[in-house]
């Protein structure tokens, strides 16, 4: 059974209300007191359940945070810059990785609701506006994080998407690329429909003839890509696309290790400043 501030109490042979002063205001109780009720403690064990003190008072000292995919490094980084910030106003974030997955997702967000955490960040995976807004009528402050809201009610920090499909595109374009491969996925995800957009805006809108295709994923994950640039490389050389556009960095990243597994990136030795390869650009 819990050890209880009343049992502090009898054990320092003091009332519960001087526990509660030495707990929480000990300039206002007397050195001989705060020493009773710290040994006490220590005797006892004794571990104050801060959490339903501060639900008590009404201000939390958590916040949410809920990201679609913890294995990929820019979340990584978003949660850490969010501890980091949190911790120096004595805030801790509690985490929870969907996986891409939106049962874990709602799992997560009903789970933050029930705690009453202080406020919550979202990098959704699919529709939650209707889960946010019981979020809101709470009084709990909501972001979303890679997200555009088109809901004045919510704040969002997010990058353009569309705008970055497309400049990526012209970028190949320009090189010289013609016969390029957007490949990702689902596309029940925004950022990648997002991306797609972009990039058949590119293709579309360029002054010459460029083939786009679409090279599906199940997920955005070093396996995927892995799997697709498998794929690819089993096609005659003269179906390859001249270039590669990864809807993330871990799609990226698993079609590079394709390709050097099936010899068609060199990869330069470390004295070396350039070598030319006749593989897939990506």
């Amino acid at each position: 059974m819990a050890v209880s501030i009343r049992d502090v109490a009898v054990r320092a042979g003091v009332s519960v209300g001087t526990v509660s002063n030495v707990l929480n205001r000990p300039e206002e109780v007397s050195s001989d007191s705060v020493a009773r009720v710290s040994r006490a403690i220590e005797e006892l064990g004794y571990v104050r359940n801060d959490a339903a003190r501060k639900l008590r008072a009404g201000v939390s000292t958590t916040v949410g945070f809920v990201v679609l995919d913890g294995q990929n490094p820019f979340y990584s980084d978003v949660v850490r810059g969010a501890e980091d910030e949190a911790s120096s106003h004595g805030i801790a974030i509690l985490y929870g990785n969907t996986d891409d997955d939106p049962s874990r997702e709602k799992v997560y967000l009903d789970l933050f609701r029930e705690q009453q955490v202080r406020g919550l960040l979202i990098a959704p995976y699919g529709d939650v506006m209707t889960q946010l807004r019981r979020f809101r009528a709470s009084g709990i402050a909501t972001v979303l994080v890679d997200r555009f809201s088109a809901d004045s009610g919510f704040s969002s920090v997010s990058v353009d998407s569309v705008a970055g499909g497309r400049l990526a595109v012209e970028h190949l374009i320009e090189a010289g690329r013609r016969r390029i491969a957007f490949v990702g996925g689902p596309f029940d995800m925004r950022q990648v429909t997002d991306r797609l957009a972009g990039a058949r805006a590119a293709a579309e809108n360029a002054s010459v003839l460029v083939d786009l295709e679409v090279v599906p994923t199940s997920a955005m994950t070093v396996e995927e890509g892995a799997a697709a640039g498998a794929k690819l490389l089993t096609r005659p050389r003269r179906e390859w696309p001249d270039a590669l556009f990864a809807a993330n960095d871990l799609l990226a990243l698993g079609l590079l290790q394709s390709l050097v597994a099936g010899g068609r990136v060199l990869v330069p030795e470390p004295q070396c400043r350039s070598h030319r390869s006749g593989s897939p650009a990506a």
